[in-house]
């Protein structure tokens, strides 16, 4: 979208993500983490990947959106099918018909959902979406369907990637896993530097206005230009020593990375910037400094083997982690 129908449109959606609904969400973050590790304490060992971050990261997208978590699997198997088909570069017929098969069962969930929500409306982002107007600008059922779909994939494809990631970097490098435990406020610039140094998403699709050459090639008007985030990420050009993970890094600048005037572009940049850039900051420090102390003596789980997939959105397949067992499950009340 351009001009005022993506002004108005991206108001609407930057409503469910701040003030109080901000507030609301975090609680959720928190009271949902601490149900999925709870089980996990006793052992010693979790898979940070599709033990934790997964389920999390869908979890709390349904609560946000009001939707019903004993439905979780279902949607989280349709939004798969999904993601294939905005994340592939490739795909077969097969798995084109597949992803368009879940695309049209998740749509025909959420008719119903939304037809409700129109009538009777609650404090959940889809019934946000269903009554606001901005200049007498309001949403279609396709919008809100559109939306609704954007929001499940963008909240929960990095989610899970980003906080395995961080706890990846920060156990390859102890040192600096030994300084944000002792001081919990470097947290903040662990994550950013985690989202520099690797990405979830690792390329944005644009298209050409007009004919130009770049860099000696020719590009034609109306082509599609995958820019690489990654890369640019890694611009020795842009960050001193770009290949190391650094969270003291002085050229970063901590305060502006979940925002527009972020130095990186893993929330991408301008006007489509990531409107769920504040909730993912909120999302992952809530997590990541609910686990930190839980998991002490966090390891790599030996024999395991680290590989990471996806071209588009790339991350860990998993992250086996040991960690000295708690005596009882974790009973802490959620923050106020």
């Amino acid at each position: 979208m351009t001009g005022a129908e993506h002004t108005a449109k991206r108001k609407i959606v930057v409503r469910g993500f701040t003030g109080q609904a901000l507030q609301d969400q975090i609680h959720a973050v928190h009271a949902n983490g601490a149900e999925l590790i709870a089980p996990f304490l006793p052992r010693g060992r979790i898979d940070l990947v599709n033990d934790f971050g997964r389920p999390l990261a869908v979890n709390v997208t349904l609560d946000v959106l009001g939707l019903d978590k004993e439905d979780r699997q279902q949607i989280a198997a349709w939004l798969s099918g999904v993601a294939e088909f905005i994340t592939s570069m490739a795909l077969t017929p097969e798995r084109r018909r597949h992803c368009l098969d879940c695309a049209e069962r998740l749509e025909a969930y959420l008719a119903p959902v939304i037809k409700q929500r129109r009538h009777q409306p609650g404090e959940d982002l889809i019934s946000k979406l269903c009554t606001a107007e901005f200049d007498g600008i309001g949403m279609s059922d396709s919008d809100v369907t559109a939306l609704i779909i954007n929001v499940l994939v963008a909240a929960v494809e990095p989610a899970d990637k980003t906080l395995a990631l961080l706890f990846k970097h920060l156990i390859d490098h102890p040192q600096q896993l030994a300084q944000v435990r002792q001081d919990p406020s470097l947290l903040p610039a662990a994550i950013a530097e985690t989202l520099r140094y690797t990405p979830p998403v690792q390329l944005i699709p644009r298209q050409t206005e007009r004919d130009v050459v770049f860099a000696g090639g020719a590009v034609p008007a109306g082509a599609t230009v995958f820019c690489l985030i990654g890369a640019a990420n890694r611009d020795p050009d842009a960050f001193a020593d770009p290949d190391a993970f650094d969270i003291h890094r002085p050229d970063l600048g901590t305060a502006r990375s979940f925002t527009a005037a972020a130095q990186h572009l893993a929330f991408g940049t301008g006007l489509h910037q990531c409107v769920g850039a504040p909730f993912a900051r909120a999302e992952i420090e809530t997590v990541a400094a609910m686990l930190l102390p839980l998991l002490d003596e966090v390891r790599h789980t030996p024999g395991t083997h680290y590989r990471e997939t996806g071209l588009y959105t790339r991350g860990p397949a998993s992250l086996c982690v040991d960690f000295t067992p708690a005596r009882s499950p974790l009973q802490e009340k959620q923050p106020r």
